[in-house]
């Protein structure tokens, strides 16, 4: 292995993907990401975690729209960036997470015929174009869930697997890899077939799915969902402000989101005064048990067990489990498992700061699936 494999980002976002990729010894060497807000966020962030520049830079803003890299002058500058990575690294990588709420059950459900279903098909067709040699891509459960979507979805497999690739997927839970999180997200993860050949693996003709024991997806799960879930989480207690309510016994206490907040500093953070106030009366956020996340808004947070989904889009609101006031941008990221160190720039909006990290894969889980993938392709 002489040199590190090299990783082109697409939808970047804030880069939570990419830093878990990052962190154990991916290069990543090429960054899209077509809003700006969150594009400075990654540079901001890069900064905080004293990271170099992607050796290929930014791409951003309108030079970044995935589906004008499909043709013309974007797609060969793309494919002389590709050229030239191969010169200097054994394996190159696209990764990706696209946008997603035209399959979310939260969304319109448009599918693939929504703008954000389109990016999803954009990002497909980028891949057996340009041919990396290794693809991840990442999207929420709703993929699976209805005949429209399922038909979509298995159309872009189709496309991948008749250009040369074959696949893994898995339903992970980001609580498997110590993300006090409960949040499942569908991975498709596709190799080219002659890098498989390269490396001695037989292939079955008829399936472009790799055998299941040949991708080992366990080798990095630390906490199985069957296991986790069974353990004696606390259901709710009464609002107690900031009263005291020690750790329960015979749960994983580093799953939870006190654990993390402490690990994290979130009260010392740089985005620790960063949360909506609200307009009306706080009233409100007091009557909420502390553990009751089962309406559709207004969840408050239990702090000895683990978050609900992290997404802070519409109606979503997250409360502190024992503060009168919804949870910090400080607190979201310590939910996403990140570095203390990562922090957001603060002239960003709240709605831009809650929504990128919200949207983005956790650092553990991506961290996770990042070793997966190294230990498949140089084992």
């Amino acid at each position: 292995m002489h040199h590190p494999p090299c990783i082109f980002s697409f939808f970047s976002g804030s880069g939570l993907l990419d830093l878990g990729f990052e962190s154990i010894g991916f290069n990543v060497a090429y960054v899209n990401e077509i809003f700006p807000p969150f594009m400075q966020a990654y540079r901001y962030s890069r900064q905080c975690l004293n990271l170099p520049l992607p050796e290929y830079g930014y791409c951003e803003g309108e030079e970044a729209d995935v589906t004008r890299l499909v043709g013309g002058e974007p797609a060969l500058r793309l494919r002389e960036l590709m050229q030239d990575a191969r010169k200097h690294h054994d394996i190159v990588g696209f990764i990706a997470g696209p946008p997603c709420p035209d399959f979310s059950i939260g969304g319109k459900n448009r599918g693939g015929e929504g703008d954000k279903g389109q990016l999803s098909a954009s990002y497909i067709e980028l891949i057996c174009q340009q041919q990396p040699d290794f693809f991840l891509f990442e999207n929420v459960k709703g993929l699976w869930r209805t005949k429209k979507h399922k038909a979509f979805y298995n159309e872009l497999k189709h496309q991948l697997a008749d250009s040369g690739y074959v696949f893994v997927e898995r339903l992970i839970n980001a609580i498997e890899y110590g993300v006090p999180q409960d949040r499942e997200r569908i991975i498709l993860i596709g190799f080219r077939k002659f890098i498989l050949k390269n490396m001695g693996i037989c292939l079955d003709r008829k399936s472009p799915f790799l055998p299941e024991s040949l991708f080992s997806w366990q080798s990095q799960i630390l906490y199985p969902k069957s296991e986790v879930f069974s353990n004696p989480w606390p259901e709710r207690n009464a609002f107690a402000g900031d009263g005291f309510l020690p750790c329960p016994d015979g749960i994983p206490q580093e799953l939870t989101v006190e654990f993390w907040f402490q690990k994290n500093h979130v009260l010392n953070h740089p985005n620790a005064k960063h949360y909506f106030k609200p307009k009306a009366g706080l009233q409100r956020f007091a009557s909420v048990d502390e553990g009751d996340d089962s309406k559709k808004s207004f969840k408050r947070l239990h702090r000895w067990r683990y978050s609900p989904t992290a997404c802070y889009g519409n109606n979503e609101v997250h409360l502190h489990p024992y503060k009168v006031r919804r949870l910090s941008v400080a607190e979201t990221l310590a939910v996403q498992s990140l570095p203390k160190e990562f922090a957001l720039p603060a002239k960003m909006t709240l709605s831009n700061m809650f929504k990128t990290v919200g949207n983005g894969v956790p650092y553990l889980a991506a961290q996770g699936i990042a070793k997966t993938i190294l230990q498949f392709l140089y084992n």
